[in-house]
């Protein structure tokens, strides 16, 4: 069981319908109101954060803020906890994937979507990552390349990268990300 998905199902227990109420309330800037009306647990509400990148194991500021606005110290305990726990902490070295996304991310630029789409990436997803982060090139191709990277799964390769990099005419940025 993904343990990032088991402190969701856990928070969204113990939360009761007021202070569910109360969180759909403070995430009105982050999700249009027809779709909060139609959210009916934590857990409903968790998965439309995590579709707009709101949340995720690696990035739980906002979830965090809004258990602290409804006065949950239990909860932002357990968050954490989790925190404390998993792999993702600090002192873990970086992956090949990482190091290549970082310095992608540091060359690329506004080629970010040419560069998606030589990856396969299909468009509508290209432009979830764009309305989430409108003014953040940097976190449009961060998010971009993760998000091809959990599509692809096992596949994900780093040749596949540079290949594409080439594809773009990206060709520094693949000698860099090669080294």
């Amino acid at each position: 069981v993904n343990p990032f998905l088991s402190l969701l199902h856990s928070i969204s227990s113990g939360l009761s319908d007021a202070e569910l109420s109360a969180m759909k309330f403070l995430c009105r800037d982050k999700i249009r109101k027809r779709k909060l009306e139609m959210v009916q647990s934590g857990r409903e509400l968790f998965s439309i954060l995590m579709e707009q990148q709101e949340i995720s194991s690696a990035n739980l500021e906002f979830l965090r803020r809004l258990l602290q606005h409804i006065d949950r110290g239990d909860l932002v305990a357990q968050l954490v906890q989790f925190e404390e726990e998993e792999p993702h902490a600090p002192d873990r070295q970086p992956d090949v994937h990482e190091k290549s996304i970082g310095v992608i991310c540091d060359h690329v630029g506004r080629d970010w979507k040419k560069l998606m789409r030589e990856l396969g990436m299909p468009e509508v997803k290209l432009d979830r990552v764009e309305a989430a982060h409108r003014f953040n090139l940097y976190e449009q191709l961060v998010q971009a390349l993760q998000e091809w990277q959990k599509w692809k799964g096992k596949d994900a390769k780093v040749a596949d990268l540079i290949k594409a990099l080439r594809g773009c005419n990206l060709n520094l940025v693949a000698d860099i990300v090669e080294e």
